[in-house]
């Protein structure tokens, strides 16, 4: 079974990656701030790196400096290694107040030698309850991979390498609320959720394997980000060598091919679809989850 998977892997992704093989490093000086945790989390290589570190005494985190509506966000990250049951690296886009919208990337770590869970979920004026789990195809701590989201009017779609892991319509014909009109920043951090992330919080932070630290390189925004001066929204990638292609989020779908990797990820590494949780909506399915379709 593990050799087919690999070959379907590699026969997958020959098909979809495009033009989007790789995100344009970016200048971690520029492009975010460090919110919180103090020197455990830095910046480093002249900017080429960032860092994130939890210790028993606290986590850490930062946040992009702008603030974007619509686009496409890249990062790659290598997470946490060996024994990081506990710990969760959070990586999302955010408004802010009771209301906020929010698209989700949550990592939850794991006992060494057990896969890390791929934790997804998207918040529209303040609810969220839409999470998908899914387990990857690879040691995300041995490398670093792309983790992208594409939000645009029509749809959010999660990739990981580029490979569609899930697609969240945009269903306000049926009444469901969409995430179109907050700006929202992009924020990432790492801290101890012991109390949840691991086996439902069975397994807890085993602090004499600390510090915990997380890798990011190659932030890359092709999107519509608010200016801070005027209020105004304005779209496109500031890397020059992204220009020819920042447009592309704006009305991206899956084709074929892409339907076809998003139904071997969710057949083969999907772990949990709130829309297939029958206990949980005991009075009906919610109404985006209504239609047959891949979610």
């Amino acid at each position: 079974m593990a050799s087919c998977l690999s070959v379907s892997i590699v026969f997958l992704f020959a098909f979809f990656v495009g033009p989007f093989m790789v995100a344009a490093a970016g200048d971690f000086n520029q492009d975010v701030d460090l919110t919180w945790g103090g020197d455990r989390a830095k910046i480093l290589e002249g900017g080429n790196i960032l860092s994130l570190t939890l210790d028993k005494g606290s986590g850490s985190g930062f946040q992009s400096k702008r603030e974007y509506v619509f686009g496409r966000i890249d990062m790659e990250i290598k997470l946490v290694a060996g024994n990081s049951a506990g710990t969760v690296t959070s990586y999302y886009l955010s408004s802010q107040g009771p209301y906020h919208d929010e698209i989700d990337f949550e990592f939850l770590g794991n006992l060494s030698g057990d896969p890390y869970t791929v934790h997804t979920n998207v918040y529209t004026q303040g609810k969220g309850n839409r999470e998908q789990q899914f387990h990857l195809w690879f040691d995300p701590t041995k490398n670093f991979h792309l983790y992208s989201i594409v939000w645009n009017p029509q749809r959010i779609i999660f990739l990981v390498d580029n490979i569609p892991i899930r697609v969240y319509e945009n269903d306000e014909s049926v009444g469901v609320p969409f995430p179109k009109n907050q700006p929202m920043k992009l924020y990432s951090s790492l801290w101890n959720a012991d109390q949840w992330a691991t086996r439902g919080g069975l397994v807890k932070t085993d602090w004499s394997k600390a510090p915990f630290t997380a890798y990011y390189r190659n932030f890359n925004a092709n999107a519509c980000f608010l200016s801070t001066s005027s209020g105004l929204s304005s779209c496109g990638s500031k890397n020059s060598d992204n220009l020819m292609r920042s447009h592309d989020w704006r009305t991206q779908e899956l084709d074929a091919n892409g339907r076809r990797m998003l139904r071997w990820v969710q057949r083969y590494f999907m772990i949990y679809n709130y829309c297939a949780d029958v206990k949980r909506f005991p009075q009906g399915r919610p109404r985006e989850c209504r239609r047959f379709r891949f979610f």
